[in-house]
């Protein structure tokens, strides 16, 4: 194979998942084609419905044929007749984990013709990218329960925080930061979480000594969520820990008109292993088979691999022909958007093409 030549691993899950991946690929094919590179596609039956049908969430042998991949797309995963956490952490947490994607990347952007809850939002004002920490805080899993079921039940959850964990997405958020607008901003709670906080905001500022292009500022994570609605323009790139950005991001989706059109990326920055890229969306079983998901968020998250793969120039044409048909768009999800999953899949890929 070529150095231009990419194994893609796609998981489209459960629900709407099966219905924007095939979008997402149908738009690298068309950049591959318009760039002059090759993508070679497996197609992996992971998720919610292969655990009702097996009880399997992650078979070792799919995790070690995905690990000989590039990359891997993710549509949705999770039925409502798994339990919570049984998907989540045997299957997106597992691969975070066991993949060291320990960047996880949320483009925060306002796009031209797309209805935001804000008032007097434009474009110009919203356009930064959250860098969350993907493997540590209390997501890592660390606790249990003392007495459970008793009245005297004990739950306890740990945040665990190193330095090696902490200064590794800092430095990222830092070399992201010097490629953008040059700001980077810390979100924590140091005035509370004593310790964690003061472990983050000390490795940032020793950090700060070798960008000094790059500004760095602090804030508190509950005021940087009144300042991404009333200011975002304030933020080029937010860096925070794991369940602090995985909250701050979803209101960054609501800032940008919604679910729909919020993409992510879970990255190895090394490629040791292969990053995963994923529209943030669910799986949506209530209109799952209708035609009515949006596609946008999965093209947009395709953008961001084909980033990640060093194809900048086709990441681009792919988010800026997502981005040009969303003022065509009645609605940004649902049986009023005008036009359905596939018709808008089209439509991106043919102005990819061009």
């Amino acid at each position: 194979m070529s150095d231009r030549s990419y194994r893609i691993a796609t998981i489209p899950g459960d629900g709407v998942g099966l219905e924007v991946t095939p979008e997402a690929t149908k738009a690298i094919d068309a950049a591959a084609a318009r760039f002059g590179f090759t993508v070679d596609y497996s197609d992996y039956d992971v998720g919610g419905g292969r655990y009702l049908r097996t009880g399997e969430v992650l078979p070792e042998s799919v995790q070690a044929e995905l690990a000989e991949h590039a990359a891997i797309l993710l549509g949705a995963v999770g039925t409502p007749d798994v339990p919570p956490g049984v998907i989540e952490r045997g299957l997106l947490l597992k691969l975070r984990f066991d993949f060291d994607q320990y960047v996880n990347l949320r483009p925060v952007k306002l796009y031209e013709g797309v209805p935001t809850p804000i008032a007097g939002l434009t474009p110009d004002r919203c356009d930064l990218t959250v860098v969350r920490e993907n493997t540590e805080g209390l997501y890592a899993g660390v606790g249990g329960f003392f007495k459970k079921g008793t009245p005297d039940e004990i739950a306890s959850q740990e945040s665990v925080n190193t330095r090696k964990g902490v200064e590794r997405v800092l430095r990222y958020s830092f070399e992201l930061a010097a490629r953008r607008r040059r700001n980077l901003t810390v979100g924590h709670k140091t005035n509370v979480l004593n310790f964690a906080g003061d472990l983050w905001w000390r490795t940032a500022q020793e950090l700060g000594a070798e960008y000094p292009d790059v500004a760095l500022d602090y804030v508190h994570v509950d005021a940087a969520c009144l300042y991404l609605v009333n200011s975002p323009e304030r933020f080029d790139v937010m860096v925070t820990d794991n369940l602090f950005g995985d909250i701050v991001t979803d209101l960054g989706a609501a800032v940008q008109g919604g679910l729909g059109l919020a993409a992510s990326g879970n990255i190895d920055p090394e490629k040791r292993y292969p990053s995963m890229f994923e529209p943030v969306h669910g799986s949506a079983p209530d209109i799952a088979g209708n035609g009515w998901a949006n596609p946008v968020a999965a093209v947009l998250s395709a953008a961001m691999c084909l980033d990640h793969l060093g194809e900048a120039e086709a990441a681009v044409a792919v988010e800026e022909a997502a981005a040009s048909v969303l003022p065509e768009l009645a609605t940004m999800g649902g049986p009023d958007m005008g036009m359905s999953t596939s018709q808008i899949g089209d439509l991106i890929a043919g102005r990819i093409s061009g």
